[in-house]
């Protein structure tokens, strides 16, 4: 199905989804050219989604849309414009043509650009090649995602071990703190109505704080209880190997 690209938005949701279907970006001043790819391509076993842009309105594509560009049967006058912002986004782009002198500027001003000549059997070299691309643009998304889930990993990490570090040090200032506010509680008539009250919310708040560090160490007891039973069915398991 082709799309225009002025009813196309980038979502949460379809950014998130962009393996499970990726969007090719057709760019072309020929109306005939994008169906054409389309229609070849609904007989394979996966097919992505298409947005269509002409050369005129290409500078208002939105980089996170599409995977993939495939140019073809540009104006000639045009044809500078589309690959300088391709290659300004950083987008893969697949340029299809008949013609030489085209073919040859692409190849010496855009090296990245994986040409396609126009010729017999066009349109299979075409999607066996974007095939390996999306395909690699689809590793190259789980590898970026993996890398930022493991960077969250380490900052929560690093976030763990300083509050063990730090633990001791908490229970020790919330011990003064709790200390201190119930000795001036006891004290009857040497505090206004308004400062008790402030006090007391100061030992609360201590004794709230109190609570908290006590889960931490109740969740860090039942993680240690939990990876040395891990260590274990590891081992047994490398003994009965």
């Amino acid at each position: 199905m082709l799309t225009p690209a002025a009813t196309t938005a980038a979502t949460p949701r379809h950014r998130e989804h962009i393996v499970d279907q990726p969007t090719v970006l057709i760019i072309s001043d020929d109306p005939d050219f994008p169906v054409v790819i389309s229609s070849r391509w609904q007989s394979e076993r996966k097919m992505p989604a298409f947005t269509l842009m002409s050369s005129a309105v290409c500078l208002d594509f939105d980089p996170e849309n599409f995977q993939l560009a495939i140019a073809g049967r540009i104006r000639p006058e045009a044809l500078a414009v589309v690959m300088e912002a391709m290659d300004a986004a950083g987008k893969r782009v697949l340029f299809v043509s008949d013609d030489t002198r085209a073919i040859q500027s692409v190849r010496d001003r855009w090296p990245a650009v994986v040409v396609v000549r126009q010729q017999e059997s066009w349109l299979e070299t075409l999607l066996l090649v974007a095939g390996e691309v999306l395909h690699r643009a689809a590793a190259e998304f789980h590898a970026r995602r993996a890398e930022q889930q493991n960077t969250l990993l380490e900052r929560q990490a690093t976030l763990g071990r300083y509050m063990l570090e730090m633990q001791h040090t908490l229970n020790n200032t919330l011990t003064s703190m709790l200390g201190n506010s119930e000795l001036l509680l006891l004290e009857p008539g040497s505090l206004s109505a308004a400062a008790r009250s402030q006090i007391e919310t100061v030992r609360n708040m201590a004794l709230r704080m109190h609570e908290i560090l006590q889960r931490f160490s109740s969740l860090e007891k039942e993680l240690r209880v939990v990876e040395r039973q891990s260590g274990k069915q590891i081992g047994a398991h490398a003994a009965a190997v």
